[in-house]
């Protein structure tokens, strides 16, 4: 490969720290539809529900316990990105595969794979969401 594609090449991978914001990003959206199918079936139970109330029922409340790894991932990209110091060689990958390990669906696992799964097969919003990350996922891959 000739000197100039290797410079451009290079130019175009995005650095640690832009993959960690656009994986943040992509998860941030991601939570959110997920609590949203969370809330929605919440209320269907319980009645409308403030957004102070729905900020006590995701950190106490044993039906929101499954969304708890997507908000600790998110917290660990921003206090990586909100560091004084510079990022510790392969934090990012390290993160992206927490973060793939733990995008996986299945009718039979942990609570989250299983609510995910459910998630997946009844919300495109959904669907949606996780194909973000998943490309976000993907593109680091590739650099």
């Amino acid at each position: 490969m000739n000197t100039q594609l290797q410079r451009e090449i290079g130019a175009m991978r995005k650095s640690p720290q832009q993959h960690l914001d656009e994986l943040r990003k992509a998860l941030l959206h991601l939570h959110k539809v997920l609590l949203e199918i969370e809330r929605t079936d919440y209320e269907k139970i319980h009645g409308r529900v403030s957004a102070g109330e729905l900020l006590r029922l995701v950190i106490q409340d044993v039906q929101f316990a499954w969304l708890r790894p997507v908000s600790e991932i998110i917290v660990k990209i921003d206090e990586l990105l909100d560091g004084e110091e510079p990022l510790e060689e392969g934090a990012d990958r390290r993160l992206s595969r927490q973060t793939q390990d733990l995008l996986v669906p299945a009718e039979a696992g942990s609570a989250f794979a299983r609510n995910y799964h459910l998630a997946l097969q009844g919300v495109p919003d959904a669907v949606l969401a996780h194909r973000a990350v998943r490309l976000v996922l993907s593109n680091s891959a590739a650099s």
